[in-house]
């Protein structure tokens, strides 16, 4: 009898999870995609975890892509072991399997630097190449870019030049502009929103300065220096994604919130994501 009322209790809370996820609206980024913007998210957001974990909350909040970054553990089971160029073949293997079984695609690495060593840069783009992504964020040396800019095109990746706040030197898109006005339209701005705010500019402003140099964003909407869910902050979010169109920008828009940890963090992200489909619902009209 208990046997039965037990299996019985099962079916049921088995049919209802069924149910639930069924109810579950999968996501809808048929907009942003015809506008040509692909959503994803900076692993730095998920920071508080592995990487693998981070992909799975990444494909559990229904966004296929990811920016990866350096130092962060590997997975709960190598925590010790951390993303960067001195994975193994076997380990970079593995990311990859996890990725492609999560239905996550890896786009971008950084934010890294580099220097004049061309024997060290070439590490990371070899790292970039193996795990076919698209970008590297980075912040060069100066008198870095030219080479760079050569591996660039050499191994057919592109360097998206990112600003932190102030002081931090590509703080100005101006600076990132005269960094790369000799260059090609392979190396570019890493547009990070919220820090053009922390450093007292006007978000949107810098985003049409930048325009025809901007290959990613590390998306922010903050008010007083603290993220908040995009819509909420200081930053102009639908001005700037509106800024996104007007440009005809295609590419990766990352969401990168740095505040918060766990279950919060997790609605906050949802968040963000909300207010971006619904916005480029809007704009794709």
């Amino acid at each position: 009898m208990f046997r039965t009322l037990l299996g019985t209790a099962f079916l049921v809370l088995a049919s209802a999870l069924l149910v639930s996820a069924a109810q579950k609206p999968a996501r809808d980024d048929s907009a942003a995609e015809k506008l040509g913007w692909r959503l994803g998210v900076q692993a730095w957001t998920f920071r508080d975890r592995t990487a693998f974990e981070a992909i799975d909350t990444a494909a559990r909040l229904g966004l296929k892509y990811i920016e990866l970054y350096p130092g962060q553990s590997f997975s709960p089971e190598h925590k010790d072991l951390k993303v960067d160029t001195d994975l193994t073949d076997e380990q970079r293997v593995e990311l990859l399997k996890k990725l492609a079984s999560a239905h996550v695609k890896a786009v971008s690495f950084g934010v890294v630097g580099f220097s004049k060593d061309e024997q060290e840069a070439r590490k990371l783009f070899d790292f970039a190449k193996a795990l076919g992504l698209e970008n590297i964020s980075c912040e060069p040396e100066e008198g870095a870019c030219a080479l760079v800019d050569k591996l660039c095109n050499e191994y057919g990746i592109r360097a998206a030049i990112h600003d932190h706040p102030k002081p931090s030197h590509y703080w100005d898109p101006q600076i990132v502009l005269d960094a790369v006005k000799d260059c090609s339209p392979k190396i570019g701005s890493c547009a990070d929103t919220g820090h053009w705010k922390r450093s007292g500019l006007v978000p949107v402003e810098c985003l049409k300065k930048l325009e025809g140099r901007v290959i990613e964003s590390h998306f922010k909407d903050i008010a007083d220096g603290v993220d908040q869910p995009w819509g909420t902050g200081q930053c102009d979010a639908r001005g700037l994604l509106a800024e996104f169109k007007r440009q005809g920008f295609r590419g990766l828009i990352d969401i990168e919130y740095e505040d918060g940890a766990g279950e919060v963090l997790e609605q906050n992200v949802a968040k963000c994501i909300e207010f971006f489909d619904k916005t480029a619902r809007e704009l794709s009209k």
